[in-house]
């Protein structure tokens, strides 16, 4: 059976278990390619745009339909053999079989629909995403759940599901992170190993290109005193382990973290440098997981930083930021809600000797733009740099920041719908679009990060 566009809308013959030969034509941020039949659009992982392939039907809903990839019948010129053999069956990655020049126009045109489609921004100009030397071998963070349906299993979730499938290593994770990995899988059936991933839920391990150490965080439902006894013995056969701590009382069943942390062996932070300044965080720490495009971030941040003011940074994290801008002799607010947060922030600022060029608050960022020294803060400022969760930022942030009218906005982005809604918002209160630079801190997924820089302008308002 072949794709028609004249078929009639909602045919009954578009149904679960029928086979199709369709033209594909988008792609998600999900890796699912997108077609057409018989009126309805259907989501199918595998098939890349400009291609042609044969599909099974799997379920069909009011408005779209998922199949399944049988074979491809035509192929892109820019397909390439994914590098993973679990590529398509991990959830992890979504773009390991498109290659990483079209990776990055795909994600600079992805920013742009967004953009034009949310923002109503028909004219804007998206710069070419700027990319890695090497997309592979980046991530500096691994979350690992242990699976105890059978003997324990350590692995990512499968693609759209809460299974778990099997790993020994991971080609987007640092090389220190997968020799912890391939020890863990080496050594879990001997009897210490064994009754640590007993009490495990998820092992988190986080990795400092500068120094080459690594941090390990257990993470079990109660505070686990096999952890305490099993902690040396890791740290003895992974050197480059630099401590060891156990997370527990998680939130959620499936939380990464829970809510109380111990240390049981060594260091529960690591050393990174980035540009100039060191930083210390932990497994739990936010941290960004790509460490050279954030260097890339701040090459691209440079030349902005030339006449110091005052800089508010709201969603500080560690510190990131704010300490690299005070090394350019801003004076800087930050603002985050973790007390641990703004804890490690206040001491790298130590640590780098900016102590006096920077001041960290803890709450929650749309509450406290309200505080009146943060409003002080904008009042004075020159720059708010914004790098807030995936959800983007609360409307009374945004209020606040077209209220007090500061002169100039860096709003780094995790994810381009938010970014288009709230950059909307702004445009409507006096601001224009400057710069919009997408950076690509997750090779090979389908996330982009993009960096916009905003003006204020009167113009609009009289």
């Amino acid at each position: 059976m072949t794709s028609s566009a004249t078929a009639p809308k909602h045919s009954p013959t578009l149904r679960a278990g029928v086979h199709l030969e369709l033209e594909f034509t988008d792609l998600l941020a999900n890796g699912q390619g997108v077609g057409r039949a018989q009126g309805m659009v259907v989501f199918c992982f595998g098939p890349l745009p400009m291609e042609r392939a044969r599909v099974r039907i799997a379920e069909v809903k009011q408005r779209y339909a998922v199949a399944e990839l049988i074979e491809l019948l035509s192929e892109s010129p820019h397909r390439v053999q994914p590098f993973c053999p679990v590529f398509g069956i991990c959830g992890g990655c979504q773009l390991q079989h498109l290659d990483y020049a079209t990776q990055l126009e795909w994600k600079r045109e992805t920013v742009a629909n967004a953009l034009r489609r949310i923002g109503g921004f028909a004219e804007i100009v998206v710069a070419p995403a700027i990319g890695m030397n090497d997309p592979r071998a980046y991530r500096n963070k691994m979350a690992l759940i242990v699976d105890h349906r059978a003997a324990p299993v350590l692995g990512f979730y499968r693609q759209r599901s809460h299974d778990v499938v099997a790993i020994d290593a991971c080609p987007v994770v640092s090389a220190s992170l997968n020799s912890v990995l391939r020890r863990f899988v080496a050594t879990r059936e001997t009897a210490p190993m064994a009754r640590l991933l007993r009490d495990a839920r998820h092992l988190v391990a986080r990795s400092a290109n500068a120094t080459g150490q690594i941090v390990l965080n257990v993470t079990t439902g109660r505070r686990s005193d096999e952890a305490r006894r099993v902690a040396p013995l890791l740290m003895a056969e992974m050197p480059d382990v630099a401590g060891v701590t156990n997370s527990y009382d998680p939130p959620s069943a499936n939380a990464i973290l829970g809510r109380s942390h111990q240390l049981l062996a060594g260091s529960p932070e690591i050393e990174e440098e980035i540009g100039g300044v060191r930083y210390r965080f932990s497994a739990a720490s936010f941290f960004q997981v790509n460490v050279e495009i954030v260097g890339r971030i701040f090459e691209f941040l440079e030349p902005h930083l030339a006449n110091p003011g005052r800089i508010v940074d709201l969603y500080c994290g560690v510190g990131t930021f704010s300490l690299y801008f005070a090394k350019y002799g801003w004076s800087v607010v930050g603002i985050e809600e973790s007390p641990q947060a703004t804890a490690e922030a206040t001491a790298n600022a130590r640590r780098n000797g900016l102590e006096r060029k920077v001041r960290f608050e803890t709450g929650r960022v749309e509450r406290m733009t309200g505080a009146p020294s943060v409003c002080r803060a904008l009042v004075d400022g020159a720059v708010v740099f914004l790098d807030p969760p995936r959800k983007g930022c609360h409307e009374a942030t945004l209020e606040a920041i077209a209220h007090h009218r500061v002169p100039k906005v860096w709003y780094l982005s995790c994810d381009a719908a938010t970014l288009a809604r709230d950059l909307k918002f702004l445009v409507a209160k006096g601001y224009r679009l400057a710069i919009v630079q997408p950076f690509d801190m997750f090779p090979q997924t389908g996330h982009v990060e993009t960096l916009v820089e905003l003006e204020y302008s009167d113009r609009v308002n009289r």
